[in-house]
């Protein structure tokens, strides 16, 4: 049962991604695809988890916090960027 469950989850966030992706080419302005790419890095980090629930391994669970980390920085950047336009004081 949960094989079949973390095969519906991973065709969700895979379709998510890809709905994300079509966001990021097609956006109308620059925050959307801020916003979209922020979104898929949380789609991202769900399926780096679930691969890992599926591994039955630790490491995606610790690959998939520096992961987050990493796009909450550059989401940050990406934002002081479209605020100021520069990133460093």
């Amino acid at each position: 049962m949960i094989a079949l469950a973390l095969v519906f989850a991973f065709s969700c966030f895979g379709i998510g991604l890809l709905l994300t992706l079509w966001r990021v080419v097609f956006s109308p302005s620059i925050p959307d695809r801020i916003l979209a790419l922020d979104t898929m890095v949380v789609n991202v980090i769900a399926l780096i988890v679930l691969y890992g629930m599926e591994r039955g391994s630790g490491l995606y669970f610790e690959a998939a916090l520096l992961f987050a980390m990493t796009g909450f920085v550059s989401s940050v950047a990406y934002a002081k960027f479209i605020l100021r336009g520069d990133i460093i004081e």
